[in-house]
């Protein structure tokens, strides 16, 4: 039988949400989230979270910025309609490509950061219009929230945070 309660454990300083990480963390009890009103240096990998790959996406995007613009302007300097502007012949690429660097450079740039925010976005399952997730309004402003799955040990669970310094601990039914 699955359970659909949660402990929300709050806490009113990140030091002391840090230790009680660790702590639970220690007591191999699962952390579902932690809402903070601030980035808590450290608070991924006290959870246990994986480091990201988006990074790998970013130079990706990269690389499909640098080769559209290496196509483009291939096309529009040298096929398409080649100009001499000052004195640079338009027989080659190569012999030109000194001059598309900040096209290049800017269409590099440009793809990674659109890309990357659209990639951020669908990860993060961040739709327009969807309705925020935070359990308790206070996290927005000077609380932090420890979220931690109930399997059948309700009062255990309970009796813990408190001693992990929680100034608050509630137990939520999910939907």
């Amino acid at each position: 039988m699955s359970s659909n309660k949660v402990i929300h454990a709050i806490y009113n300083d990140d030091d002391i949400l840090m230790d009680a990480v660790h702590k639970t963390r220690a007591a191999h009890h699962h952390i579902e989230e932690v809402f903070t009103p601030f980035p808590v240096h450290g608070l991924d990998k006290a959870m246990g979270i994986a480091p990201t790959r988006l990074a790998i996406c970013a130079f990706i995007y990269g690389c499909i910025g640098l080769s559209v613009a290496t196509i483009m302007m291939n096309y529009i300097m040298i096929e398409d309609w080649p100009q001499d502007i000052g004195g640079k012949p338009s027989f080659a690429y190569y012999q030109n490509m000194p001059a598309f660097v900040p096209v290049m450079f800017e269409m590099t740039v440009f793809f990674a950061a659109h890309l990357m925010v659209i990639t951020f976005y669908m990860r993060s399952r961040l739709w327009p219009f969807k309705q925020a997730e935070n359990p308790d309004v206070r996290t927005t402003d000077d609380h932090f929230l420890m979220e931690v799955a109930i399997h059948d040990n309700e009062a255990e669970l309970v009796k813990f945070f408190q001693n992990t310094g929680a100034v608050e601990v509630k137990v939520i039914d999910t939907h």
